[in-house]
C-alpha cells in the first residue's frame, strides 16, 4: 500500500483529490493539510512514501517544503501540483529533488499513475511545464537570487550585508546587476519580474 499526504490549501480540491486517490486499490491518504508547515509537520510524523504539495500555499510553499525535505534527506518522495507553468518554479523545483511536477488538472487515473511511477524511482512531468521552463531560463545566479529574496522580505542593504558577510557595496554591485539582468529601474519592479517568473 503506497501512503500518501496531501498538501492543499483549497479545502474543496484536496477533499475530492483525497476521494479519487482512496478509491485506488493500493493508494491510501494518510493525512491532509492546509498549509506548508502542517504539511511538513504531518509529513515527519507519518512518514508517508508521497506527499502531493501545492505550489503555493499558506506559511510556507510546496518547493520551500521539498527544499527542507531535501536538506533533511528524506525518503518521502514529493509530488508538486500545480496550476502555473512558470520557468522559475520549475527549475527550485528540480534543485530541490522532487519526484514529480505535475499540472493540478491531471485525470486523477493519470496522478495515480504517476505516484507509483515515482515509487518505483521514475520522475513524473507534465510535458508543458517542461518546455515552459526551456522557453524561459532564470538569468540570475543563486547568490542573486538570495539578495532578491531579502530584499523581498523587508532587509536593507545593510542587513543584507551583515547577514550574508559581505561589504555594503558588494550587496550594492549586486543590486545593480540584479536590476541590469531583468531589465528593470528599481528593486521592486525587479521583485515583481522575479516573483512572476517563481524565481524567487
Amino acid at each position: 500500500m503506497i501512503r500518501l499526504i496531501i498538501a492543499e490549501d483549497q479545502r474543496l480540491l484536496r477533499g475530492a483529490l483525497a476521494s479519487l486517490l482512496d478509491l485506488e486499490d493500493d493508494l491510501e491518504v494518510v493525512g491532509q493539510a492546509g498549509d506548508g508547515q502542517e504539511a511538513l509537520s504531518m509529513i515527519m510524523s507519518l512518514k508517508p512514501d508521497v506527499c502531493l504539495l501545492d505550489i503555493e500555499m499558506p506559511v510556507q510553499t510546496g518547493i520551500e517544503v521539498a527544499e527542507q525535505l531535501n536538506k533533511q534527506a528524506s525518503p518521502c518522495r514529493v509530488i508538486i501540483l500545480t496550476t502555473f507553468a512558470r520557468a522559475g518554479y520549475f527549475e527550485r523545483a528540480v534543485k530541490a529533488g522532487v519526484s514529480g511536477y505535475l499540472l493540478k488538472d491531471e485525470p486523477s487515473d493519470k496522478l495515480a499513475e504517476s505516484i507509483r511511477r515515482v515509487v518505483q524511482g521514475h520522475r513524473a512531468i507534465s510535458p508543458e511545464l517542461i518546455f515552459d521552463s526551456v522557453v524561459q531560463k532564470n538569468p540570475l545566479t543563486a547568490r542573486e537570487c538570495e539578495i532578491l529574496q531579502l530584499i523581498a522580505s523587508g532587509s536593507t542593504a545593510s542587513e543584507i550585508a551583515r547577514s550574508l558577510h559581505l561589504s555594503h557595496g558588494t550587496v550594492r554591485n549586486y543590486i545593480s546587476e540584479i536590476l541590469n539582468k531583468l531589465e528593470v529601474k528599481n528593486r521592486i519592479e525587479a521583485i515583481s519580474v522575479a516573483e512572476e517568473h517563481g524565481w524567487i
